[in-house]
């Protein structure tokens, strides 16, 4: 295949987005039509409670095509399952990944295919002019510093949804909780390491309202720990714990060491003493950090995936 024509698959998690459903098909059809690329468009019906799975189904028989695809979840898995199923179910070249509440603009897309045909893994959109509240604009803003400070990455919209991927690069990674968020940090760590971001169009919400209240922050913050240690520690759990445990045990081995020279050499009474308590509390600690690193080694080769397929209730 031509390497400028590469064949495309687009992911879309749905979860109460049923006014805008059929809009963002005919827009997403509409940009198609001035490029030569083959693509598919996949629906990831996320347990919506609305009338979205019914418009899909319809959208899906009226157009009788070929290329768009439904997935019906048996319930609300979340985003990263969402595109997690999406990304096993991608049959094509480069997979884009977008939102299904009209804010991003699929007339992007060429823009996103161009950065991949000049060789990179990863492209993230980067939506540089916000149709967002003040409060999400400026929280997001300490939220990407961070996640780009913890992970090495520097991007300026870890969030964004709107991105690009040569299919490899993601067909390996396995998604859950929030980490939807650090999929091209994730990546990296798998070897595709050549990542870029381009300023997208962001248009502002039409219908309906965001899905992601004040606790995304929380979430947000626990997931970034969870990629700083699966991207470093995934396959060695024991190096991360195990330096932690030394830091303790050694600290509360060498006070005692000192305690035992006073008691032996200078016969000065140690029994009641806070140092000593500290020694065999840190002691202590350093063991109990220790057998945690030695457990989750365990873990780390005996736990098992849970089929994709599972979690499908329907496919159209």
């Amino acid at each position: 295949m031509n390497e400028n024509n590469k064949s495309i698959s687009i992911i879309i998690p749905v979860y109460n987005e049923a006014e805008s459903l059929k809009t963002l098909c005919d827009e997403i059809v509409s940009a198609f039509s001035s490029l030569l690329n083959e693509y598919e468009i996949i629906f990831i019906n996320d347990g919506s409670s609305d009338d979205s799975q019914e418009i899909l189904e319809e959208i899906a028989k009226q157009r009788n095509d070929k290329n768009i695809r439904v997935v019906e979840l048996k319930k609300n898995s979340g985003k990263a399952t969402a595109l997690d199923l999406g990304f096993s179910l991608a049959r094509r070249d480069v997979i884009i990944t977008m939102d299904a509440d009209l804010q991003d603009d699929p007339k992007e897309i060429f823009r996103f295919i161009e950065k991949i045909n000049e060789g990179y893994d990863i492209v993230s959109g980067w939506k540089n002019n916000r149709k967002d509240s003040f409060i999400k604009n400026k929280t997001s803003k300490i939220y990407n510093f961070c996640t780009s400070f913890l992970s090495g990455l520097w991007l300026h919209d870890h969030n964004c949804g709107f991105k690009a991927y040569k299919s490899e690069a993601v067909k390996d990674i396995e998604l859950y909780g929030q980490l939807h968020r650090y999929i091209p940090v994730l990546a990296r760590a798998n070897g595709y390491g050549k990542i870029t971001e381009i300023k997208v169009h962001h248009r502002k919400r039409i219908f309906g309202t965001t899905k992601y209240g004040p606790k995304r922050f929380l979430h947000g913050f626990l997931d970034l720990l969870t990629v700083f240690f699966i991207t470093k520690y995934k396959t060695s759990p024991l190096h991360f714990f195990g330096s932690i445990s030394m830091i303790f045990f050694g600290s509360g081995f060498t006070i005692g060491i000192y305690l035992t020279y006073l008691r032996v050499f200078e016969n000065a009474k140690i029994g009641d003493r806070p140092l000593l308590f500290l020694a065999v509390l840190l002691i202590v600690v350093g063991v109990q950090i220790g057998t945690i690193g030695l457990i989750s080694e365990q873990i780390t080769h005996t736990t098992k995936k849970v089929p994709r397929d599972s979690i499908i209730k329907k496919i159209i």
